[in-house]
């Protein structure tokens, strides 16, 4: 199984909703790729009776990202099953089930809605598992209150998960309080009680490669890294040491990411205005960058960008 397969730690691009689609994937693998790759979180209910009409292009993938896990999530375990064979059909290396979500959209009917229904959780990975893929579940460490990490993440680990990515922080701490870093050992003794097989990767605040190296070799036990924001302020986190990367090279790797999106457009059905979210990754730290992302802003297609960025790195 693939995820036994990989270097410790491992390093993982986290799933993000409007983020990591096919494109993105490939503009972080072109700058120094992860080791794994999830894909956006996909809504199983809205799949199984609207079609692939009401997930867009979140689980379009191409065959050189490997291993790419299918990030899924929902209330209804037989809806679960269903895509979850249906991520088998399209090739996905393996299932991860969304119980952290904190949007209002996700909280309805799934995501860390689940950390107050855990019975329905256990009935979502047990219905997942029946495609025959390895399953993980990616959440928090509770829901309102940090002391309900022990038992929450007691029910996950009695599940025979293959591994549990915690996000270190609770659903109403969001982003806005520090990770908890001081709970990792409790955690990973916590794990190797009870399910010392399922591999434990961690979540939140953890800026790059180094950074993750760094927090693995203070904790022995941890299995994987999973890096989101990160990349935002830095697309070359994953790259074996930390490096100042030039403005030509940041412009560089946004021209890539407007050809990736101009091959793919079809399949994402994504408007060009989506990209503009990206900008800010690329343009930033040299002198003009905030002239150069204002116009930007403006531009109402790829060629008009590209024609932006040669003024730029022409000067």
């Amino acid at each position: 199984m693939f995820w036994n397969n990989q270097p410790q730690p491992f390093f993982i691009l986290a799933p993000m909703e409007a983020v990591t689609d096919v494109v993105f994937r490939h503009v972080v693998a072109h700058a120094a790729p992860p080791d794994m790759y999830f894909t956006e979180f996909t809504n199983a209910t809205g799949w199984v009776h609207a079609g692939e009409k009401a997930i867009g292009g979140r689980l379009y993938k191409t065959d050189d990202e490997q291993p790419i896990v299918a990030q899924i999530w929902g209330g209804e375990p037989g809806d679960m099953e269903q895509l979850a064979m249906h991520c088998k059909e399209l090739g996905y290396d393996g299932i991860d089930i969304n119980m952290g979500c904190p949007a209002k959209s996700a909280v309805k009917s799934g995501g860390s809605a689940l950390i107050l229904n855990p019975e329905l959780a256990a009935a979502s990975i047990q219905a997942a598992k029946l495609a025959g893929l390895p399953v993980s579940v990616k959440t928090r460490l509770g829901y309102s209150k940090l002391d309900e990490w022990r038992g929450w993440l007691t029910h996950l680990l009695q599940q025979d998960i293959v591994n549990l990515t915690i996000h270190l922080r609770t659903k109403k701490e969001m982003s806005k309080v520090p990770a908890h870093f001081e709970l990792i050992p409790a955690i990973l003794e916590l794990r190797d009680q009870i399910a010392p097989s399922t591999l434990i990767t961690l979540n939140g605040d953890i800026e790059d490669r180094a950074h993750g190296e760094k927090i693995a070799k203070e904790n022995p036990g941890v299995n994987g890294i999973m890096i989101g924001r990160g990349v935002f302020h830095n697309p070359f986190a994953f790259e074996a040491a930390p490096t100042e990367h030039t403005k030509d090279e940041l412009l560089a790797l946004l021209n890539t990411h407007l050809e990736l999106y101009d091959q793919h457009k079809k399949q994402i059905g994504r408007p060009f205005d989506t990209l503009k979210r990206f900008f800010k990754i690329y343009v930033r730290s040299f002198d003009g960058a905030a002239e150069l992302r204002d116009h930007l802003m403006h531009a109402s297609s790829t060629d008009e960008v590209r024609t932006l960025l040669n003024d730029a790195m022409s000067r």
